[in-house]
């Protein structure tokens, strides 16, 4: 067998290969040294000064508006953060692999820090958070009440022109329930003294009467003349005053009003009213009396007026709203007030009689511990009612006047005094029963009491029948 061994050309040398095998395996070597990178962190607003020991070639930025690079100087370079977000810088070197920096862009946080320690300063609560961006801050975490919320809220909306307000606040408590005891004492003293005089003449020579019209004075009955003289004289009367005096011999009598009276007269009221706090509770023990008003309305173009009737209150009656205190305290807001009817200043309006007002009223605030009394005392009324009547010119008379005059005076003191005692109060369990006040004799027997009567009957039915009886004929008995 004979071989034959041909040479190969030029072309098909496998040098060729054996520089692209080398090629390729000094790839990865370059590779490594261009991705090669440096990881840099900037404040949003702040800038990094980079020195290299070589001249800057060139510089590259992947996003301007996150961050930018400025060459200073051959040797210098300025990292120059913009905004929030990450990016990459290359620079080159000259007879130098070039350099990438990861660039991370974050926002400055320095005023958050000052206004979340100053917010902890404040509320003494280290579990607040605040973040944002721009003029927009977030509160989150927890605090103890809505006070606090609402504090640390303050504080922020002072750096920021929009607050969301993410703390958290546990449950409210239930508000408690407030007991308030009032009493009222009205204490009127008046003092009442009249003196007045009624002349009558029955004469028939001369029949007659003098009167202050005052008090009621006697009357005659109708007249009737015979031969110029009187003949029916009769005299009537309606009140004979307190003193009746007559003459028969003289026929001339007189009727007097001389009393002096004195009055006392108190008004006691005990309401107990429960209430929780912030909320208003009022008490009224009274009455309403209508009260015309008069008011206009438009009917085809004319005005006509309109008569409505509204009610008001008049009475004894209390209106208070409690709250609570950080200390336990009761802070009380309390209005007492004790009116009545005065139909002797009353208004007469179409037809309609409205009487006016006496009234005594206080409005104040106070603070008290549970159990503890406030009084309103001093609302006091002195008045002095003096009416005089007189004839003219027989009144004025030094002595003899008096007889020709009727007075009345009255003088009246009232007192109004109100004691007030906030209680902290709880409902009662469901498994305790309440017991309501017995009756001191029962006037209709109940249905135990009438099972019980019937069956105690039945039991003494039983224990007769088993009493020992005769047994035998007796006269009077029938046979079975």
């Amino acid at each position: 067998m004979r071989r034959t061994l041909t040479p190969r050309p030029a072309s098909e040398s496998p040098r060729p290969l054996l520089l692209l095998a080398l090629a390729l395996s000094l790839v990865p070597g370059l590779a490594a040294q261009t991705t090669a990178s440096r990881d840099m962190t900037l404040v949003a607003g702040r800038g990094e000064l980079l020195h290299f020991d070589r001249d800057v070639q060139k510089v590259a930025v992947a996003e301007p508006k996150i961050a930018d690079a400025v060459v200073v100087s051959p040797q210098e370079v300025m990292i120059n953060a913009k905004g929030p977000g990450k990016t990459t810088v290359v620079i080159w070197e000259v007879g130098s692999v070039p350099i990438r920096y990861q660039i991370s862009v974050v926002n400055d946080t320095s005023e958050h820090e000052s206004l979340r320690k100053e917010i902890r300063d404040s509320v003494q609560n280290p579990a607040i958070e605040v973040t944002g961006s721009g003029d927009t801050l977030v509160l989150t975490g927890t605090v103890k009440d809505a006070d606090e919320s609402k504090r640390a809220a303050a504080i922020a909306s002072t750096r920021a022109k929009q607050v969301v307000n993410l703390l958290k606040t546990p449950p409210a408590p239930d508000p408690r329930q407030i007991l308030l005891e009032v009493k009222f004492a009205s204490i009127d003293r008046a003092a009442l003294s009249e003196i007045g005089f009624n002349l009558f003449s029955t004469n028939p020579k001369g029949v007659g009467s003098l009167s202050t019209q005052q008090f009621q004075q006697p009357r005659f009955s109708q007249f009737q003349f015979q031969e110029g003289e009187v003949r029916n004289n009769t005299v009537n009367f309606a009140d004979l005053l307190n003193l009746f005096i007559f003459r028969p011999d003289l026929n001339i009598g007189s009727t007097i009003r001389l009393m002096q009276g004195r009055n006392l007269l108190q008004i006691l009221a005990e309401p107990n009213l429960i209430t929780i706090e912030g909320k208003e509770a009022s008490f009224l023990a009274g009455g309403e009396f209508p009260f015309p008003t008069l008011t206009s309305t438009s009917t085809g173009g004319a005005v006509s007026p309109v008569v409505t009737v509204q009610f008001k209150k008049f009475g004894v009656q209390i209106a208070f709203t409690p709250n609570i205190t950080p200390s336990g305290a009761i802070h009380l807001k309390v209005a007492p007030e004790v009116s009545s009817l005065d139909f002797s200043n009353a208004v007469t309006l179409q037809g309609f009689l409205i009487p006016a007002l006496i009234s005594r009223r206080a409005d104040t605030e106070v603070i008290l511990k549970d159990g503890e009394s406030f009084a309103i005392a001093g609302l006091i009324d002195n008045r002095v009612v003096s009416v005089l009547n007189k004839l003219k010119y027989l009144g004025d008379i030094p002595v003899l006047g008096n007889l020709f005059r009727s007075r009345s005076q009255r003088k009246s003191t009232d007192e109004l005094l109100v004691v007030v005692t906030p209680r902290f109060v709880r409902p009662i369990p469901a498994d305790e029963k309440l017991k309501l006040p017995e009756q001191p004799e029962q006037f209709l027997p109940s249905v135990v009491d009438e099972k019980a009567r019937k069956g105690g009957k039945k039991q003494d039915q039983k224990k007769e029948s088993k009493k020992a009886e005769f047994v035998g004929p007796r006269g009077h008995q029938e046979p079975k």
